[in-house]
């Protein structure tokens, strides 16, 4: 063999074997439950789709947003990148062609992975995950927007940059790892913290306390406050009822929603015990700010009994609402969601309120809670007036001390509503 040749050959062959993922069958296993972990499918794969192959479409102020196709293809997904490569897009937010990606993608959140997690994704993404060859789609924004280059300067302002979890000292180590799973991996904070106005997220930490006290509407729902808050926090929920609503998608206070429902039946179902208690343990350490309490009344429960239907609203939620939600508010455990001191009821903005009553509502499927109970929708059934009285006599009865919702909000909301799919998602 021609002996220049043969040198190439050996100068080539240690930077291939660097590049390649560890083929290690538990790492792999490792880097899926950790994909699991960061919801990577909710975005990455679409209905009937195959998974991680992108197309999805993520709506944004500016326009959809297609997710990108995260398979080990070589030409239209990320087989030809090497970690490095993997590992700058997760934390830096930077493609291998050098552009920067939208913070659709919650890469702030995703710069806290660890060097050793880190591997085991891409070790999964290389070599657990089927390729698709399915070219990635081009943002609907329109020239202007569309220009890439501004990007660049909202990551060097906004994003942190490659800073890996570390405990602090003497932290709790259970605590420590529920935080990098909720500030990292499950970037939580990218739907549940405030965003400003050039859309960055006001903290991706718990040290602010804007952090987790609840985001803007995405798709007609708003994410609620996670914090300690105890009206419209979890401050009355305890550690298990997290763990529980976490693993099944619903407990004795509420169910999951809107987009709560994909994360709990493509992701946190599938975590530990040990992280969902992690989870819950972290997220009880969050001290509240709105200071209120709640109090149940009895006293609409006694006028229903009766057939008290004197407060507007009240003859629609007894023809409507009444049968699943019962008189006293409380709804019926593990089954329908209790309405008396339900955060998503006192939230502030009703958007949640309102389209729940016009789109439905269905509950996930999951391993251990398989049966997909749905509230139908009532838009055809109820006009603005009556969403807005029975809306706000749910937001002021039970005990419940939250803004009255008009007509023109359930108008408004009515133009985009979506009722809830005919289709159920297996576990």
């Amino acid at each position: 063999m021609n002996k220049s040749l043969l040198l190439i050959i050996l100068a080539i062959a240690p930077i291939r074997a660097f590049a390649q993922p560890d083929p290690n069958p538990a790492l792999v296993q490792q880097g899926k439950y950790l994909a699991q972990a960061g919801d990577c499918t909710a975005c990455h794969t679409t209905i009937g789709g195959q998974p991680f192959a992108g197309g999805l479409a993520i709506a944004s102020p500016i326009g959809a947003i297609y997710s990108s196709n995260i398979t080990p293809d070589q030409t239209t997904g990320i087989g030809s990148w090497s970690y490095d490569d993997f590992a700058r897009l997760m934390r830096r937010g930077i493609t291998k062609q050098g552009y920067t990606v939208y913070p659709a993608m919650p890469f702030p959140s995703y710069s806290r992975i660890t060097d050793a997690d880190m591997h085991a994704l891409y070790a999964y993404f290389m070599l657990g995950v089927a390729p698709v060859n399915l070219a990635n789609k081009k943002p609907d924004i329109t020239w202007p927007l569309s220009i890439r280059w501004p990007m660049h300067v909202w990551r060097w302002f906004f994003a942190p940059g490659a800073h890996p979890f570390q405990a602090a000292a003497g932290q709790d180590a259970q605590r420590a790892r529920g935080e990098y799973l909720v500030e990292g991996l499950g970037h939580c904070g990218a739907c549940h913290t405030p965003r400003d106005i050039t859309l960055q997220e006001e903290s991706l930490t718990g040290a602010n306390p804007s952090f987790l006290s609840g985001g803007g509407a995405i798709d007609g729902w708003i994410p609620v406050d996670l914090r300690s808050d105890d009206t419209t926090g979890l401050g009355r929920w305890s550690e298990q009822d997290i763990v529980t609503f976490l693993k099944t998608g619903s407990n004795d206070k509420t169910a999951a929603f809107g987009g709560m429902g994909p994360v709990t039946h493509d992701s946190t179902q599938y975590l530990s015990d040990a992280d969902l208690a992690a989870i819950a343990a972290y997220l009880k350490s969050l001290p509240g700010a709105d200071g209120a309490h709640f109090v149940y009344d009895n006293s609409e429960t006694t006028a229903l009994n009766s057939g008290d239907e004197s407060k507007q609203g009240a003859a629609v939620y007894l023809a409507t609402c009444d049968v699943c939600h019962n008189a006293n508010g409380e709804g019926y455990r593990q089954a329908f969601p209790a309405l008396a001191g339900n955060p998503v009821v006192l939230a502030d903005d009703p958007t949640s309120v309102i389209n729940i009553i016009l789109a439905g509502a269905r509950r996930p499927i999951t391993q251990t809670s398989p049966s997909a109970l749905v509230m139908p929708t009532l838009a055809w059934k109820l006009n603005d007036q009556q969403v807005a009285d029975v809306a706000t006599f749910i937001r002021t009865s039970w005990g419940n001390n939250a803004p009255p919702v008009t007509p023109d909000q359930v108008a408004s909301l009515r133009k985009t509503a979506k009722p809830v799919p005919d289709h159920e998602l297996s576990p």
